[in-house]
């Protein structure tokens, strides 16, 4: 049970990191010249996967792309469920 625990703790903790990850590719469309850097291309590397299964949602005004706000949503979503279908198991 505490091997579980450790997996499911760390698990909420790689979705929080993701979520950073997020909120910087975010941030990085503010300046896009640092899609080209190392940094950048890690960032875009690791989040676009994720954002491509939101792509083709219309959420698209005044050219601004709502997307990824849902995208980070779902990812909150799914964090919460976690804790609350292992927080019922486990204690």
């Amino acid at each position: 049970m505490l091997i579980t625990l450790t997996i499911i703790n760390w698990l909420l903790r790689l979705l929080d990191v993701y979520s950073i990850i997020l909120v910087i590719y975010v941030l990085m469309s503010w300046i896009p010249t640092l899609y080209g850097t190392w940094f950048g291309r890690i960032i875009v590397k690791v989040s676009r996967p994720y954002l491509s299964l939101f792509e083709n949602l219309p959420l698209q005004f005044w050219g601004l792309d709502f997307s990824i706000v849902i995208a980070f949503i779902v990812l909150k979503f799914i964090q919460r469920f976690i804790v609350i279908v292992f927080n019922g198991v486990f204690y």
